[in-house]
């Protein structure tokens, strides 16, 4: 992580207020850092211009990965390295091979996805949070403005944040 980043942290109450305050502090040309709310709030993603997440397509690359190491493991295996005939049925016998190979496109997905999704979101076993304000995880909704992104002065982002309906508004060095 970065050092010495400032931030002007405004909180709010309610998650409307919230979302009328997006509206407002990004028509004043003013570029949010993130958003913290203690839980989901539709349509949030829209007002901050969050794009459509990719990690489908991630999901859907690993799943034919391990479609595909499950088919050629298989026909490896039965057909190649220990041939066997086990009921009748040739070496490599794709329709026996079927549940196998769902099971690791299942299981090559999900672990794919979630590796996908740490690395992407920065988590680390060993990386310290940056936490804005404690009452984000609680009942408080906290909007973070990084103060190197912006022309605007502390005190025009402040008065910007309060007339948005800010019930308090902090400064925070990271």
């Amino acid at each position: 992580m970065e050092s010495g980043k400032n931030f002007i942290v405004g909180i709010f109450d309610d998650e409307s207020v919230l979302l009328s305050a997006v509206k407002k502090v990004r028509g004043s040309d003013v570029k949010i850092h993130e958003c913290y709310t203690p839980y989901p709030v539709h349509g949030l993603d829209d007002e901050l211009g969050y794009k459509r997440s990719r990690i489908s397509i991630a999901a859907f690359m690993f799943g034919i990965t391990g479609t595909c190491l499950a088919f050629l493991m298989m026909i490896y295996m039965m057909g190649i390295d220990w041939p066997m005939i086990i009921g009748g049925k040739d070496h490599i016998a794709i329709p026996s091979f079927v549940p196998v190979g769902f099971e690791v496109t299942v299981l090559l997905a999900a672990l794919g996805m979630v590796g996908t999704f740490f690395v992407i979101s920065n988590l680390k076993p060993y990386g310290k949070p940056r936490i804005y304000d404690i009452r984000s995880t609680d009942d408080k909704h906290v909007m973070a403005i990084d103060l190197a992104k912006n022309k605007k002065s502390t005190d025009e982002l402040s008065s910007i944040l309060k007339e948005s309906g800010a019930v308090e508004i902090n400064e925070k060095k990271f």
